[in-house]
């Protein structure tokens, strides 16, 4: 809310939608009155971002023309991109944009494990010729906001306005492998190892 300040009406693409930090960041741009637009990978994900999240629209990223299916999606562009990807998905949305638009980085999942420099994006140039804002940032920076932030998250859930999965993983032993869920796509929701 603070760095991508979406309005009503306004259209907020998110990448990542269908993990922890993706779903939440959709759902509190729906309940601002923004039009939502998630980007995830398979129909199971997709499907639950409009029938449960309440995202107006999901794009599976692994159909591929992704630039066509948020141009689609996303008829009048967009106004916030809340990007928790980076790498091709990133490049396609700014095609898709509307100026003055903001970007809020909060991650670059497809990078981390890059063992070679990572190319791009090509279409940066976009954040000149539309004189887009992108800010990144860390929890850490609203460290004295959490109390503020708690009770509002609170009541979203308590209200059934905002919805969450979680992916547990049973076993200290299966750390490991529970953390390349993340890398891989295949978590569903916050994922969580139970020990």
């Amino acid at each position: 809310l603070d760095l991508g300040d979406p309005q009503p009406g306004e259209t907020v693409l998110v990448s990542g939608a269908a993990g922890a930090t993706g779903s939440v960041a959709g759902q509190i741009a729906k309940i601002k009155g923004c039009r939502v637009v998630g980007i995830a990978g398979g129909p199971e994900k997709c499907a639950w971002l409009t029938s449960e999240a309440g995202f107006d629209h999901a794009i599976d990223y692994k159909l591929g023309n992704l630039d066509q299916q948020i141009a689609e999606a996303c008829p009048e562009k967009w106004n916030v991109f809340f990007d928790n990807v980076g790498g091709e998905i990133l490049d396609a949305a700014l095609m898709n944009l509307n100026k003055d638009a903001n970007i809020v980085f909060c991650g670059s999942i497809s990078n981390y494990n890059a063992t070679e420099p990572v190319p791009g994006p090509y279409n940066w140039w976009q954040v000149l010729a539309r004189r887009v804002t992108v800010q990144g940032y860390l929890i850490s920076d609203y460290l004295s906001e959490f109390p503020e932030g708690q009770a509002q998250i609170s009541e979203w859930i308590n209200s059934g306005q905002l919805k969450f999965k979680e992916h547990i993983v049973d076993g200290f032993e299966n750390t490991l492998d529970a953390y390349n869920l993340l890398f891989e796509g295949k978590n569903d929701g916050k994922l969580m190892v139970k020990v």
